[in-house]
């Protein structure tokens, strides 16, 4: 069963004994596009400041921060989420899946004043070494797909999507492997509206 609902929050439905889920795949990809476009636009604009270090220093500093964000981010906690898919139970009947614009937007305003607060400073920085806080932001985004495409890759392997509950997100709806999280849960391939991996289907 899947919902569109504002208020979904993952509280056991009165009566059924269901869940409300959230894909983890969806999760970890919501974060990708507003810190691949914030960090674009912060490099873009920082590359016009000369900067302390000036303009080719700091995009050669930001292409090494680009790659490290990416490989970090991507391989970041992979032996936990590795951990909860081999272990994810079967969901149950009257679970109820989140749709994938509902988690992606909780996640968003979740974290809309740090994604604020990280551009401004990615911003800040161009004074200093220009461009290179803004690639930093860009390849954190980058990592997150990349973390989301193995995901998927793990999801087709097993043939199962993987979901957890949505009150153990957290506050900003976004940790999909935090310490609430005691285990997740598996549907078919076809359940929800999002692909594996967490793209939108086609």
């Amino acid at each position: 069963m899947s919902v569109d609902a504002k208020a979904l929050d993952g509280r056991r439905i009165v009566g059924r004994g269901g869940q409300g889920l959230a894909r983890v795949a969806v999760v970890v990809r919501a974060g990708a596009a507003p810190l691949w476009w914030c960090g674009v636009f912060a490099a873009g604009v920082g590359v016009l400041v000369p900067g302390l270090t000036g303009r080719r220093i700091g995009v050669m500093a930001g292409a090494a921060l680009f790659i490290v964000a990416a490989t970090v981010v991507a391989y970041w906690r992979r032996k936990r989420y590795a951990a909860l898919v081999r272990s994810a139970a079967r969901a149950g009947k009257h679970d109820v899946l989140q749709d994938r614009a509902v988690t992606v937007r909780n996640w968003r305003r979740g974290h809309r004043w740090w994604l604020v607060l990280a551009f401004v400073a990615a911003l800040g920085s161009s004074f200093a070494v220009p461009a290179a806080g803004g690639m930093l932001l860009a390849g954190a985004g980058v990592g997150l797909w990349l973390k989301a495409g193995w995901l998927g890759r793990r999801e087709r392997a097993e043939e199962a999507l993987i979901w957890v509950r949505v009150d153990w997100l957290g506050r900003r709806a976004g940790a999909p492997v935090g310490k609430p999280v005691k285990a997740c849960r598996a549907t078919g391939v076809a359940a929800g509206d999002a692909a594996p991996g967490g793209a939108r289907r086609r």
